[in-house]
């Protein structure tokens, strides 16, 4: 197996890789090295069971996990494969969430690496009939457990039900759509969707982005 090309959360390593860093690696394997991958070339099943089969340790992810408490979550770039994917840790703050988006015709697989999130999805409004969201499904992810989005499930909104203590979450993303073209958030209340161009980083590969740049 080859090593990791820089930059990346693994880089070049003379001692053995840690269960995080070999998962990094095993996904840059498994989606290969042709940078202009779409949606019907990913393995999802195969990326979700590397996702699930990995024994945790938060000693081996805490360096990318950077918090900040006047946010309600911040995205951490872990790695960006080989163009293939975005690899992010996101830091939830007690009961913050995120706006309900939509993935940019990519996979999403999520796995939760502390705490729990609730994940509320939504069916597609119909652009031509504005009025509220409708819920099609509420479940909650503990630690330890992967779940999968897509476009094609609806939207989704997540967020830290916990009042007191951080929620962390390890997200893959393939193809980096978002990342490249950006996405779109959209309204509980109307359905309006609000492109956005583009979602920073408040890190990359452990080192925070100065005025959340990038």
């Amino acid at each position: 197996m080859s090593q990791i090309q820089a930059p990346s959360c693994v880089g070049v390593h003379q001692q053995p890789l840690n269960p995080f860093q070999r998962l990094v690696e095993d996904l840059r394997e498994m989606l290969g090295q042709t940078p202009r991958i779409n949606s019907a070339d990913v393995d999802v099943e195969g990326l979700e069971q590397l996702m699930r089969n990995y024994n945790s340790n938060e000693l081996d992810w805490r360096k990318f996990a950077l918090a900040d408490s006047s946010t309600n979550y911040t995205r951490n770039l872990v790695d960006q494969g080989n163009g293939t994917t975005e690899l992010l840790i996101l830091v939830w703050n007690p009961s913050k969430g995120s706006p309900v988006h939509d993935h940019a015709d990519a996979h999403c697989i999520m796995r939760i690496l502390k705490g729990s999130i609730k994940e509320t999805r939504y069916a597609w409004p119909d652009k031509n009939i504005p009025g509220p969201l409708q819920v099609t499904q509420e479940e909650t992810v503990n630690e330890g457990d992967v779940s999968y989005m897509s476009d094609q499930l609806g939207l989704h909104t997540i967020e830290n039900p916990d009042p007191l203590e951080t929620a962390v979450s390890l997200h893959l993303y393939s193809p980096p759509n978002a990342a490249k073209d950006g996405f779109s958030i959209y309204s509980k209340e109307t359905g309006k969707a609000t492109p956005i161009k583009q979602s920073h980083y408040y890190s990359k590969f452990g080192k925070r982005v100065l005025n959340n740049a990038g």
